[in-house]
């Protein structure tokens, strides 16, 4: 009976699940693989870094979503002169002259907050990083006398990848509390561009959200939702062998015979992907499998978020962190072109 009650689950959370990208979809095209991703991290519980320049739709996608999902949606701006205390609180004079203090961003939602949108993050001060990562990781913060829980947030940031002046860049052991790098770039095909040029209807982005049904999912399910999912699915010993095969051809791809035309192999990699890093692997994996409607994980599975996942963790030597974007995506292609993928 209780096996029946979750499969009952599994394939009404699915439709659900579909129903949400088909509508994000709708408002948001040319980015159908970007939203996949972004239902992959949502169901997988995890946090997003956005990959992609302005003005590609970014806070429209992320708003589309947050009406999909339910909850509150809250964002922030990366500044130089941004504090740690401008997340928690905002001091203003009132009407009677005084000065009051409100609840910022992260807290004036409490419990209803379910996407956190932190733009242009390495803008801001290491100070504030520190501060955002510490709630990433926890959940929960202490202010004004009491304890705020955000059990049901998922923070999705992205990087001014353009400027360097007064920007801090995000060390690598920080990237890897993100699950995901996700790339929103502009659509190649030219009837898309024609679109979002000159139909009117892609230039009010508060009118797009709108058409996306409201409270599709049910956020302060999903946690429960993400456990029973990642329960369910199953991940064969060959499986696993070759995750773990992956994962040592990312600490050291030359022994697995793996070459970059543009780059000593033998001088590339300081550092591979981290354990969390190949555990968000396989939680992802898992959701990509649930989503084809499938309950054990295929290497496919592992092959559709295998960059998104990986890329960001990849630490390479100073001499080629200026190409790291360029880079690591021809060294996790060549992995998983090298790597012998196992017989289902």
């Amino acid at each position: 009976m209780e096996t029946l009650v979750s499969q009952n689950q599994l394939t009404d959370w699915r439709d659900h699940a579909l129903k949400l990208e088909q509508a994000v979809q709708g408002v948001i095209v040319g980015q159908d693989k970007a939203i996949r991703h972004i239902t992959i991290a949502i169901f997988a519980r995890g946090h997003v870094l956005l990959e992609g320049g302005v003005g590609v739709g970014k806070t429209t996608l992320l708003q589309s979503i947050a009406r999909g999902i339910g909850g509150s949606y809250e964002r922030i701006e990366g500044t130089v002169d941004l504090m740690p205390n401008d997340l928690v609180y905002h001091t203003y004079l009132g009407s009677d002259g005084r000065p009051q203090i409100d609840e910022g961003p992260l807290l004036r939602s409490g419990e209803r907050l379910s996407v956190f949108f932190f733009n242009e993050i390495n803008r801001a001060r290491p100070q504030v990083h520190a501060l955002m990562l510490r709630v990433m990781a926890e959940r929960h913060l202490h202010a004004f006398k009491r304890e705020y829980r955000l059990p049901h947030m998922v923070v999705f940031a992205d990087r001014n990848q353009v400027e360097k002046n007064e920007t801090f860049e995000i060390p690598s052991a920080a990237r890897d509390r993100f699950m995901m790098e996700i790339p929103i770039h502009i659509p190649d095909d030219r009837d898309l561009r024609r679109a979002l040029m000159f139909d009117t209807r892609f230039q009010h982005a508060e009118t797009l959200t709108q058409q996306v049904p409201s409270g599709i999912l049910q956020y302060d399910q999903l946690n429960a939702f993400s456990d029973l999912l990642q329960r369910h699915i199953q991940a064969s010993e060959t499986l696993e062998e070759y995750a773990l095969d992956l994962w040592e051809a990312t600490q050291d791809p030359a022994r697995f015979g793996i070459t970059l035309d543009s780059a000593d192999i033998h001088r590339l990699v300081q550092a591979g992907a981290s354990p969390r890093g190949m555990g968000m692997l396989l939680k992802a994996a898992r959701v990509h499998a649930w989503l084809m409607n499938r309950e054990h994980v295929y290497p496919e599975d592992i092959h559709a978020v295998f960059h998104e996942i990986i890329a960001h963790r990849l630490v390479f030597q100073s001499m080629y962190e200026n190409r790291r974007t360029a880079l690591s995506r021809e060294l996790t292609s060549r992995i998983l072109a090298h790597i012998a993928v196992p017989a289902r």
